[in-house]
């Protein structure tokens, strides 16, 4: 008998044909020529030995937009968890990338002074609007929040006890620990008090002359409740001036404006936690501030000058992007409202309830309209990132019919990828955690990815 596999065309075959020639003057060689390949032993396994040439074109094809296909994609974020740390956090708002692309797409002033026509740091950048926003006396930008931990601690206790409640010492994430952390800077972590309780005599007996600092880690991803008590910042301030120590203060999530208007309490804002009086003061620029990822080292001027000066500073310093979007990010907050306004995470956060079920009834109405079954349910949305992690934010959702599981799939296999959430066995598409000028594209991708 004849072996079927005799009829695949050769790769010179395919190469020869009209629609990989056209695929030839768009896409790199290499790049078509493994897709022909890899279509010729998809066949093979899949046991489909007699294709027409225009079903081979489209299979080549198919594996050129693979091939061509970013790693990092734009996905649209219909969780319902606004800060989605899978999903990259906060996008960025409309002049913090008009900023980015500004600076990339020529020369910059990163590390040079156009006053004096000499060698300037780009350790200047973003100081004075934090300076202004917060009561700050100096501010560092690091690469992020665990960054700033690390410089903080290594230039100011480095080989020295620092001394943590065992109710901070929290995982940020990814399996990460705030003692693994710590122990990487070159200090010494010294619990201090129990899992429930801390107070400040707790302090107080762990303090020696190996003692370097006292840290406060904020618990901005989970609560502990019933018999409880904790020592403050001001109280750990007064503790620590008795004996010459500095106090670093974790905030985490870098709230600069309450929410307490939409429901949202407990995060202090950055600059309660420095009328805290504690020595430095780090957060986040990519959670609740809402720019890119960044950590941000806010105190005294001596504090923040010795980590300037730390070798660690260098390793983990920022790009000429990343202070560009984190700029322009802070200059909103110049003005609140704008700030809640044009913030993608702020807008999100405290968009009315009424405009998200009127955005879910219209999605909900396309849908129908091409023969999907879609009805708007009111659920509860998220936060996120470590932020407020028990408010329920009131939201509206549009419930897609047919198996969960399949469907999900479907959409985030998508051009975009749209990311939903499971709930109950019923697919939800979450408007809180989506953008409004994103409501199109949601639209057509769904339709796009079902139909």
């Amino acid at each position: 008998m004849k072996d079927a596999r005799r009829d695949l065309p050769s790769v010179n075959v395919l190469l020869e044909t009209s629609g990989v020639h056209s695929l030839l003057e768009l896409h790199p060689r290499q790049i078509v020529l493994d897709a022909v390949r890899s279509a010729i032993n998809a066949a093979r396994n899949a046991g489909q030995f007699h294709r027409t040439e225009e079903e081979w074109i489209d299979s080549i094809a198919a594996a050129v937009r693979d091939s061509m296909q970013p790693s990092l994609r734009r996905v649209i974020n219909a969780t319902g968890v606004v800060l989605h740390t899978n999903l990259g956090r906060a996008p960025l708002a409309d002049v913090a990338i008009r900023a980015i692309e500004e600076v990339a797409q020529g020369f910059s002033n990163l590390e040079y002074d156009l006053e004096t026509g000499e060698r300037g740091s780009r350790y200047s950048h973003c100081v004075g609007l934090l300076r202004r926003l917060t009561g700050a006396e100096d501010a560092l930008v690091v690469n992020n929040c665990a960054a700033a931990m690390v410089l903080a601690l290594n230039a100011l206790a480095q080989k020295k006890e620092v001394l943590v409640s065992r109710g901070e010492l929290v995982e940020i994430g990814g399996s990460f620990r705030i003692p693994d952390i710590m122990a990487r800077s070159g200090a010494k972590l010294v619990e201090v008090g129990t899992t429930n309780r801390t107070h400040d005599d707790d302090y107080r007996r762990a303090i020696t002359p190996k003692t370097g600092a006292i840290v406060k880690v904020h618990r901005s991803n989970f609560t502990i409740e019933g018999f409880t008590s904790d020592v403050s910042v001001e109280r750990l301030a007064f503790i620590a001036a008795e004996h010459g120590l500095p106090v670093i203060h974790d905030l985490g999530s870098g709230l600069m404006l309450p929410l307490d208007e939409h429901g949202l309490t407990g995060e202090p804002t950055a600059a309660i936690a420095l009328a805290s009086r504690a020595t430095l003061v780090l957060m986040s620029g990519d959670k609740l501030l809402g720019g890119p990822q960044a950590g941000i080292i806010l105190g005294s001027s001596v504090t923040v000058a010795k980590l300037r000066k730390n070798p660690f500073a260098r390793a983990m310093r920022v790009d000429k992007l990343t202070l560009s979007a984190l700029e322009a990010t802070l200059r909103l907050y110049l003005e609140p409202e704008r700030a809640l306004r044009e913030i993608p995470v702020l807008a999100m956060l405290s968009a009315d309830p009424a405009d998200l079920e009127a955005r879910a009834a219209a999605l909900s109405r396309t849908l129908r309209e091409a023969g999907i079954d879609a009805q708007v349910v009111g659920t509860k949305a998220s936060v996120g990132g470590g932020a407020f992690p028990t408010a329920e934010i009131p939201s509206s959702a549009v419930v897609l019919s047919g198996r969960a599981e399949v469907t999900e799939e479907k959409l985030r296999r998508g051009d975009p990828p749209v990311i939903g959430r499971i709930a109950d066995g019923k697919l939800l598409l979450d408007m809180r955690s989506v953008q409004a000028r994103d409501d199109a594209a949601l639209s057509r991708a769904v339709l796009k990815s079902l139909q």
